[in-house]
């Protein structure tokens, strides 16, 4: 059964650890029964409607303990969002936990009418689709289903054995340190592991606004995203294809850009976006309260045609002239990726000190991403190899 998936996972508040350790994960109407002091991570209207989903017999959510297939999903980064990396963690559940009498899966947000229910023998036939529906996930879109596909959920009547807990995922070593002072050795893992999170796996501070990461540009938090483009509307591969895909507003938006002309090299294009990315990304938005940010894209040619390499005197006027600019177009913090590198077939060693010392004079937050097709080499990432002018 289920034989990629590796664990199951619990998303809850730090707070509520040390009841887990000792009384297990608890379907939330024996929380409610017994009246277990508890920090909630929803608000009482996700809570209340998942009252309200029969699941089998007289049972509903509220009579069962719910694990993710996958926890890098958008309940996760709704309530990273609202509560913050410090007060929340992840705990990997293992697999056979599966094999309890009565366990129920579903094929997505246990809590939508669109979702499946599965029991007995239905779950060996499923598993599969579920599993590749979860796993392996760099994004998801409510307009094809996959946002809520990706929280799928294994059902476990009444509680989960705190022995069944392999692994507490933390997003960094301060939250580490946190835990081993409230439980010290319970002999589980607590592990640092940002990505989960949302967060970059690796930062390189090289000036006081300006940082070299490593993660997934998509889920930056910084104001404008920039994503690197042709002159000719297509975007096949590479960071633009994952923008076609996840954007849509933003490549029509560059396709007609490129169909008046008005996409040249040296001159990147600011495409303010007035919809919250937040509201795409979270579970359940609309319940969301203020303090959502905005997102802007920086169309920023880096070759006049797809097949051609990437032009590195383009790109240098492209920076100069986004030097020339931000402040009046009004950006505010900046993700940039190693421009014209991978499909570019630039290397690191030319783009790195162009990107980098003329990004450090930006008076704004910028997070330069470091390429992902092939490691760069530690003395390529120091403060004296790409800031010297």
């Amino acid at each position: 059964m289920g034989k990629y998936i590796k664990e199951l996972y619990y998303i809850t508040h730090i707070d509520n650890l040390e009841s887990i350790l000792e009384n297990g994960v608890l379907a939330h109407r024996i929380i409610e029964d017994k009246g277990i002091q508890y920090t909630p991570i929803y608000d009482a209207e996700i809570v209340s409607r998942r009252s309200k989903r029969q699941v089998t017999g007289q049972c509903t959510l509220w009579d069962f303990a719910n694990l993710y297939f996958q926890a890098r999903n958008p309940m996760l980064y709704r309530v990273v969002h609202e509560k913050g990396l410090e007060q929340i963690i992840v705990l990997g559940v293992r697999r056979d936990i599966m094999n309890t009498p009565d366990v129920v899966l579903t094929d997505g947000n246990a809590a939508s009418s669109s979702s499946a229910i599965f029991r007995g023998p239905e779950i060996r036939k499923h598993i599969t689709e579920i599993t590749e529906n979860t796993q392996d996930i760099e994004w998801w879109s409510e307009a094809d289903g996959t946002k809520r596909k990706i929280m799928a959920e294994c059902l476990v009547p009444q509680s989960i054995s705190h022995s069944y807990i392999q692994t507490i995922y933390v997003a960094n070593l301060d939250v580490r340190t946190e835990i081993y002072r409230r439980i010290g050795n319970a002999n589980i893992q607590v592990v640092p592991q940002p990505d989960i999170f949302f967060q970059p796996t690796r930062k390189i501070e090289l000036a006081a606004n300006l940082k070299l990461v490593e993660g997934d540009m998509f889920f930056s938090k910084l104001q404008t995203l920039t994503i690197s483009v042709n002159c000719v509307g297509v975007m096949g591969k590479g960071l633009a294809s994952r923008a076609k895909y996840q954007f849509p507003r933003v490549y029509v938006h560059y396709e007609d850009l490129c169909k008046e002309k008005k996409l040249r090299m040296g001159r990147p294009v600011l495409y303010k976006q007035e919809q919250s990315r937040d509201l795409e990304l979270a579970d359940e938005p609309a319940t969301m309260g203020n303090g959502l940010t905005e997102t802007w894209f920086l169309l920023f040619p880096t070759k006049d045609d797809w097949r051609k390499k990437a032009d590195i005197a383009g790109i240098r006027r492209g920076l100069e002239w986004l030097s020339a600019n931000y402040r009046s177009e009004g950006i505010k913090s900046l993700a940039m990726p190693a421009l014209g590198c991978g499909l570019g077939w630039l290397d690191w060693s030319t783009v790195g000190p162009l990107l980098c010392a003329t990004l450090a004079d930006l008076d704004i937050e910028t997070w330069v991403y470091l390429p992902t097709e092939k490691r760069v080499p530690q003395d390529q990432l120091t403060s004296e190899f790409l800031l010297r002018k």
